[in-house]
């Protein structure tokens, strides 16, 4: 497994045209596959947030949350691209982060990337996880399904 910045590094080409489709609508948005108790699988959006080094997401109290207690692994797709159907993929590990200072400065940067000028109150309650990359897959279509 690596973070995102060695992703990153190691394929550049991957890297770059996730971002792009990430952040396609101005702020990161996916779909955030984990694992539930009874072993079925549970599909919720989420909002991304890259830095040159990780990739990480506020998790709100949710089911979802409580899989990556139980079981970090993830699956993270991004949403349908509108002008083509291009997509991203990445499989791996997800890891609480319980380090204040980054919390913080993930928290500025959720804000800054939603034109807020302080984070919402609500931020409080949720936690921060890092996502480390085990496997990464772009699609690029140039017509219907090719």
């Amino acid at each position: 497994m690596v973070k995102w910045g060695e992703f990153a590094s190691l394929r550049p080409d991957l890297a770059d045209a996730g971002r792009q489709l990430l952040y396609q609508y101005g702020v990161g948005l996916a779909f955030l596959a984990t694992t539930r108790d009874d072993g079925g699988p549970r599909v919720h959006p989420m909002c991304p947030l890259l830095t040159e080094r990780e990739l990480y997401a506020f998790i709100v109290p949710s089911p979802k949350r409580d899989d990556l207690h139980r079981d970090g692994r993830y699956a993270l797709h991004s949403f349908a691209a509108e002008a083509n159907e291009d997509a991203f993929y990445l499989t791996g590990r997800a890891d609480l982060i319980a380090d204040e200072v980054t919390t913080k400065k993930l928290a500025t940067q959720f804000a800054a990337e939603r034109g807020m000028a302080e984070p919402p109150a609500e931020i409080a309650s949720w936690e921060l996880f890092a996502f480390d990359i085990e496997s990464g897959l772009l699609t690029r279509t140039t017509g219907h399904g090719d």
